[in-house]
Parts: structure tokens; sequence; C-alpha cells
């Protein structure tokens, strides 16, 4: 009996290195000639000839980086989902809010010049907000229904599996804002009509825009 006992303690030892041996040595994702897929702690054997198989080495995530379900990955991958809202824009507010709380990973446009609704009405032939992409699919306007209709069919988990980790990108501009340079003082100093300490608009630009007013065209 006690010689038994031995022989399985001594067992478990062997299967206990194994198993520490194998977590940390590489894994590897072997795709076979049939498509047929295992995972395996061992480099492949050559290929026989006429006969091919794809090798993938599987590591470990690096520290702080955010690791999605499989399920979002490839939904995330195949029909990525961008938003172009805008300011004041309740039905925005309302699309960003669905988007949240389902858990969908997207990147957002804000919309707020004229230059961004005339680029808005070039790409997308409208420039109503907000507008949903996901893939290459356009949805004009908020639906609560259709965008979930919409996100169904690309795949996307019907709540929330976002890593407690993940953070939403910040908002860009649809259009790339460039500051022009500051004028010289000897220009400046140069006109005789531009009193002491100011600054004429080149080429006479118009007057500040008022608030309230839209001059990129935008319905909400």
């Amino acid at each position: 009996m006690q010689r038994r006992v031995n022989r399985f303690i001594l067992a478990s030892v062997v299967l206990l290195g194994m198993a520490a041996g194998v977590s940390a040595q590489q894994v590897y994702r072997i795709v076979g000639p049939d498509g047929r897929i295992t995972f395996t702690d061992q480099p492949p054997p050559p290929s026989a000839p006429g006969k091919s198989a794809t090798v993938a080495t599987i590591s470990a995530p690096a520290p702080g980086t955010v690791v999605f379900p499989l399920e979002l990955r490839e939904a995330m991958d195949r029909y990525p989902v961008t938003l172009f809202g805008g300011p004041n824009c309740e039905p925005c507010d309302a699309g960003r809010n669905l988007l949240a709380r389902r858990g969908v990973p997207f990147s957002e446009r804000t919309v707020s010049t004229g230059e961004d609704g005339d680029a808005l009405k070039r790409m997308a032939g409208t420039n109503s907000l907000p507008l949903l992409t996901v893939g290459s699919q356009q949805v004009k306007g908020f639906s609560d229904l259709e965008w979930n209709q919409f996100l169904d069919a690309a795949g996307y988990p019907k709540s929330s599996r976002l890593p407690p980790a993940y953070r939403s990108p910040a908002p860009t501009p649809l259009v790339a804002v460039q500051k022009p340079a500051a004028p010289t003082q000897t220009a400046a100093s140069t006109n005789p009509e531009t009193p002491a300490g100011q600054q004429r608009p080149p080429g006479g630009a118009a007057a500040p825009v008022e608030p309230g007013q839209n001059p990129a065209g935008i319905r909400f």
C-alpha cells in the first residue's frame, strides 16, 4: 500500500513539472493542409513533400494591452464602427449612449464646421447627423431599432463584453484643423490703417460667426 502511495506522489510531481514546463514554453498554432487547427508546445516537424502547414506563434499579451473577446474582436476587424456626430445634437448623444451601453468599440468624428459639413456631404451624400457606419454600411439618422439590427448583423454581442481596462478613444474632427501662423510685427507696423496692437484679418476676412448660427448647414 505504501509503495502505491509513493508511486502516486511521484507521478503527481512529474505531471506538475511537465505542466510548469509547458506554461513556460512557446505555444504553436498549427493549421494543417486539411484546415485542422492544433495547439502544441512542440515545434512542428518539417512538412512532407506536397503538403504545407501554417504556423503562428502565440505569446502572452504585453502588460497594459487590452484583450478583446474573440467574438467582439472578429466583429471589430470585419465591421469597424464609426459615429459622426456634432455638438448640441441630442440624437448623437442617444446613439453614443446606445453604443456605450451595448459595449461596441467605436471611433467618433465630430462635424462642427463648414469644412466638416462639406466633407460629410461628399462622403455620405448628406449633412444630417448622426451618421453611423458599420463596415461599409451607412445608417443615416438615429433609430434604436435600426442601429441594433445593423450591429446584430455585424456580429457584435448584444451586451457589453468590453474588458474593464478599455477606454474609448477621444473624438477627432472630420477635417483636421491647421492653425495659421501668427503675423509678424513688421507686417503689422507697415499698415498705417491698422491700430497698434491689432492685426487685420488676411485678405479682409469676414467677421466671426455670431453665436447660434450654423455655417455648416448641419441638420439635427
